[in-house]
């Protein structure tokens, strides 16, 4: 149906109810950028969480691109883009991108930001920089998946998740293997987190 042949009436219904949709993920994407706008974070870690959201990763390196060029000389915090809410922080070389839909919470989504930023500068020793990140890639894989699943945030304490990294890197040393063993192990929870996030919106609906 066209935007002519379509009712007024029909069409904002149409809207609202769109509008009034609720979304299981809570962040659409996470990447880190250097200050030439390429991904380092990107190997076994499935950063965009939303499997409509630029399915292929062409669509995904423009995306990334585009979010750059906007953001690299910006002094602001955040910044809206192809209909997303889009919150950063940057460090000597490396941009931290949490990205959400146009109606998430802003305050939500850069509690993320900061939770993964605070995190990892913990673990690099307050060194965020390109080359130490790329050496402690897997302790990077490991903060990330205890932020958030699946698109559900859930933690955004950073001490917290540092104590869950530090727990199993010091249970098994960190390897190619540890890191995708504990990323099969939270996606066999992946079902259970979002049955509590439909419960959770349903009640919240109902209120």
């Amino acid at each position: 149906m066209t935007a002519q042949s379509c009712p007024r009436q029909h069409c904002a219904t149409t809207m609202d109810s769109a509008a009034l949709e609720p979304s299981l993920y809570t962040v659409k994407a996470v990447f880190i950028l250097d200050n030439d706008g390429n991904k380092t974070l990107q190997k076994n870690l499935k950063n965009y969480y939303d499997p409509e959201l630029y399915p292929s990763m062409k669509e995904q390196k423009n995306f990334e691109l585009n979010v750059f060029n906007k953001t690299h000389k910006a002094d602001n915090e955040i910044a809206f883009l192809e209909g997303m809410t889009i919150v950063y922080k940057s460090s000597i070389d490396l941009f931290f991108y949490v990205v959400g839909s146009a109606q998430e919470n802003e305050l939500m989504l850069m509690a993320v930001l900061n939770c993964l930023f605070e995190s990892v500068s913990q673990m690099l020793r307050k060194n965020v920089e390109k080359r130490t990140l790329l050496d402690n890639m897997d302790g990077v894989f490991l903060v990330v998946d205890e932020i958030i699943d699946g698109g559900v945030i859930l933690e955004s304490d950073p001490q917290q998740v540092i104590e869950k990294v530090n727990y199993r890197a010091d249970d098994s040393p960190l390897s190619e293997q540890s890191v995708a063993q504990h990323i099969t192990e939270k996606l066999a929870l992946t079902s259970n987190v979002l049955q509590s996030a439909k419960e959770q919106i349903k009640w919240s609906i109902l209120k």
